[in-house]
């Protein structure tokens, strides 16, 4: 029997919504990042933030969803930038695209093994390693992984709904009760939102999103790509950015501008639980403690599907071993890819655990980094990939669709990267001397593609243009 190298499904936008959205993590944004970009970033002002930063990616799903159209290809920002930039630049934004995703999904492993255990410990439980956790979680999302992307699917969104459900639940009680002071307004005023430190806002904003942008990696299991990735990815950009927006400015308001900024500067950590046991009680805390684990999750459980469909279209183009672009006979799912997944994540843990990295301050944050960054210089060059593409072909002559927005979320982006660029040891957590040595670690995925493109001279297969 032939070994199939097609993936089947019928996932329909809803499906595919949950798997990018939970791939945001958005309990853990707003646990995490929303403390810190009020603390660092532009204070009380904080929310509006998130609604910029949708704006500029708004504009490059614009140009990414008629991208979609004419390259029906699951490679996503790998096979947008061969077809508009050629092959080496592609193959390059391929091998990025692997060591970012591969470094977010490594720094939520972190954060999970470290938040698991704290969870069990508060409950009377044993003390173990943080990887002991990560190694638990990991099995468990193998063995999703391997299986039909339905299942995946409805796991997804099971958990999203829970930990969606109990912000949602305290975004409302803040709203009618109202905080110390009030409802803020920060988010309203512009010298408040440009106030502070801006670029660092931006960058905490920014590196929140990532995920929304894996919508084309579903496509040969969605039920009707033309309509559906592009459903997905603006459906799942707004929700992601709503929740964020309101979420983030309730809890500005439960404490009032001054105090919210002095909070999270004080204990950022611990901010949200905090701030919803104020106001739903110790068990709303609690229940915030245990859905946190659960957003982890379901962040690895996505990340870990979007990996396994890069490989599995570098497979079927060549650029990996052949047997990565196989799928399962019986769950039509890149089953190869999937194990070699996690195989590559329990060496990475085994090596974080040997070298003595703590979870939290050294695994989590470099990683997060590594993939905040890489995730930019990617959605930069598809872009200028769009662009090019569609001047090139001029296959679709909408001027919005294919130059307009597409220059404009350029713009955007390229400035976006650039505050990355310039505040990023504060993103890390670290020194100069690190931030160098990631820089170089992007750059090298990315000429390791480029040159590996010169050496595959006869892909196994190329995307039809249509």
């Amino acid at each position: 029997m032939d070994t199939p190298r097609s993936l089947t499904g019928s996932l329909r936008a809803g499906s595919i919504v949950f798997m990018v959205v939970a791939a945001a993590a958005p309990l853990t944004v707003v646990a995490g990042s929303v403390p810190l970009g009020v603390a660092l970033g532009n204070g009380a002002a904080f929310p509006a933030t998130f609604v910029l930063c949708c704006v500029v990616l708004l504009l490059f799903a614009v140009g990414f969803c008629a991208m979609s159209r004419h390259v029906p290809n699951a490679g996503a920002f790998y096979a947008y930038v061969r077809e508009g930039l050629g092959r080496a630049p592609g193959l390059g934004a391929a091998f990025l695209a692997l060591v970012t995703y591969t470094a977010v999904q490594l720094a939520v492993y972190g954060y999970l093994g470290a938040a698991l255990d704290g969870l069990v410990q508060h409950y009377g439980g044993p003390a173990l390693p943080w990887w002991v956790w990560s190694l638990a979680a990991l099995a468990v999302v193998g063995l999703l992984g391997y299986r039909h992307i339905e299942l995946s699917s409805k796991v997804l969104g099971v958990l999203l709904l829970c930990e969606a459900g109990i912000v949602l639940v305290f975004d409302a009680v803040v709203t009618v009760r109202g905080g110390d002071g009030g409802l803020s307004t920060a988010f309203l005023q512009p010298p408040q939102i440009g106030s502070g430190s801006v670029g660092i806002a931006i960058m905490f904003a920014i590196a929140s999103f990532i995920g929304f942008e894996a919508t084309a990696v579903f496509r040969d299991e969605a039920r009707d790509p033309a309509r559906t990735i592009p459903r997905a990815t603006y459906l799942s950009l707004l929700l992601i950015a709503g929740f964020y927006t309101l979420s983030s400015w309730a809890v500005v308001s439960a404490w009032g501008d001054t105090a919210a900024v002095e909070q999270a500067g004080a204990d950022p950590g611990n901010m949200l639980i905090t701030t919803v046991g104020r106001y739903l009680g110790t068990a709303g805390a609690d229940v915030v403690q245990v859905l946190l684990i659960t957003s982890l999750f379901a962040a690895l459980l996505s990340f870990h599907n979007v990996i396994a469909r890069y490989a599995f279209s570098l497979g079927n183009s060549g650029a990996l071993p052949a047997a990565c672009g196989r799928s399962h006979h019986r769950h039509g799912s890149p089953h190869v890819s999937s194990l070699a997944q996690s195989v590559s994540a329990v060496v990475l843990i085994a090596v974080f655990a040997l070298a003595g990295m703590d979870p939290v301050t050294q695994v989590f944050s470099w990683m997060a980094g590594t993939a905040t960054l890489g995730v930019l210089v990617l959605m930069t060059l598809t872009c200028l990939a769009v662009v090019v593409f569609f001047r090139r072909t001029r296959v679709d002559r909408r001027a919005w669709h294919t130059f307009a927005a597409p220059v404009l979320g350029l713009a955007g982006l390229a400035g976006c990267l650039v505050l990355t660029v310039l505040n990023f040891p504060t993103l890390i957590g670290g020194s100069f001397g690190l931030a160098a040595v990631i820089f170089a670690v992007l750059a090298g995925a990315f000429a390791l593609g480029a040159v590996l493109s010169a050496v595959l001279r006869s892909p196994a297969t190329e995307p039809a243009i249509a």
